[in-house]
């Protein structure tokens, strides 16, 4: 599959298991779970034509693994701004995580911590690297520590999902480690 192709059915897959499945006439069950054939039939349908074949492409080779299937359904590992239960155990975190942003975001997190948005949950990384990544879509980034063994004696429930990446409520301001400069 061409890179371009990759990268469009990525993006669709992200607007309509995460966001939106209702716009081409989907339903997630409880657990974000949607039925391959049917995700297949409502693209279609919308003027999307996907294969099976580039469906397990895209879900193989995403290098954040977005996407998981089990059997013959699909789903987005996290990052849902509709209402589903992914169903992942509370887990206990490394002692820090990292969180990607960029300088123009920084005063607001000082004032109120890392806020999930209009996601479900914020999303940490386990890495630096990771998260200089994450940043580095919107510009400049900034990485930011999270005291995440603090936040978990403290009572905070953190999740990991699929691929990797840890999630929480929120992030108040008094656990955020941040750069020289920041």
């Amino acid at each position: 599959m061409h890179e371009r192709r990759a990268v469009k059915v990525s993006k669709y897959l992200s607007r309509h298991l995460r966001h939106q499945p209702g716009r081409i006439g989907l339903t997630l069950d409880e657990g974000g779970w949607v039925a391959i054939d049917a995700l297949i039939a409502a693209a279609a349908a919308h003027g999307f034509r996907l294969t099976r074949d580039e469906l397990a492409h895209v879900v193989a080779t995403n290098d954040k693994r977005r996407f998981a299937i089990d059997g013959t359904r699909i789903r987005a590992s996290q990052g849902h701004s509709v209402d589903v239960d992914l169903g992942l155990p509370p887990a206990t975190p490394p002692p820090y995580l990292y969180h990607g942003t960029v300088a123009r975001n920084v005063e607001s997190i000082r004032a109120e911590g890392l806020r999930p948005m209009n996601r479900h949950d914020v999303h940490l990384s386990a890495d630096r690297e990771t998260a200089t990544r994450v940043g580095a879509r919107r510009g400049r980034p900034v990485v930011l520590s999270v005291d995440a063994s603090a936040m978990h004696r403290d009572g905070h429930v953190f999740h990991v999902s699929a691929n990797g990446v840890w999630l929480t409520k929120a992030v108040p301001p008094r656990y955020l480690r941040f750069s020289p400069g920041h």
